[in-house]
């Protein structure tokens, strides 16, 4: 994947994208309303205070790169917006519903668990539980076009590790995240040679107490 985005950039497809779903009668947007859209207090981290004109040069920005289209013509008094990031005849980058509903949170509110974009996300696509989100992150994890999210590091007193999207580079704890896969890499070889001798010591003990018994039987003879 060679896509870098700012985080003004993944807010303002993020907007497009979450309004597309919950509120199509309203879409495309106007430059006013994404630029409320990109500054919700609510379903927003971090919250942004955005003017219209820092919005227009996101969304001119966005044009030139081809992931954000002006829509105008008859009946339309101001311009308005539509994303063209996925999805679309402009482009390759295809998600199955939930995918989209991953990563359109993960653009408006960073790393999260999947408990989290489970419930955050339920406004966008139907998750029927937790395991179900966390398949999806699996497929954005494992695709070969991607990846499209990356596994942190999970934080002390956290029992589940947030995911982040790789939209912007690798985010802060990637690293870290690393030396955990590493570790946790390391640790199931292990496992894996000590299964081995394991096996290898039961399959010697059942030979020896064969020819034990062949041994008391010759004996007996």
């Amino acid at each position: 994947m060679n896509i870098e985005l700012s985080l003004h950039e993944t807010r303002v497809i993020g907007c497009l994208i979450e309004k597309e779903i919950t509120t199509p009668e309203q879409y495309p947007l106007s430059l006013n309303a994404l630029t409320n859209a990109c500054n919700q207090r609510s379903n927003r981290d971090p919250v942004l205070d955005l003017d219209e004109v820092t919005v227009q040069a996101v969304v001119d920005g966005l044009v030139k790169k081809y992931f954000v289209n002006e829509q105008g013509g008859f009946g339309s008094r101001v311009p308005k917006f539509q994303h063209r990031f996925c999805n679309t005849n402009y482009g390759t980058l295809k998600f199955t519903p939930q995918e989209l509903g991953v990563i359109c949170e993960l653009f408006l509110r960073g790393p999260q668990t999947p408990g989290e974009l489970r419930s955050h996300a339920a406004r966008l696509c139907r998750f029927g539980d937790v395991t179900e989100v966390e398949a999806v992150l699996q497929q954005l994890a494992a695709r070969e076009d991607g990846p499209y999210v990356l596994r942190l590091a999970r934080e002390p007193g956290k029992r589940e590790s947030r995911y982040a999207h790789l939209f912007s580079g690798e985010p802060d704890g990637a690293a870290e995240q690393a030396d955990t896969a590493g570790g946790g890499a390391t640790e199931a070889r292990a496992g894996g040679r000590l299964q081995q001798l394991e096996e290898r010591v039961a399959t010697l003990e059942a030979e020896v107490s064969a020819l034990k018994n062949r041994l008391d039987t010759l004996s007996a003879s």
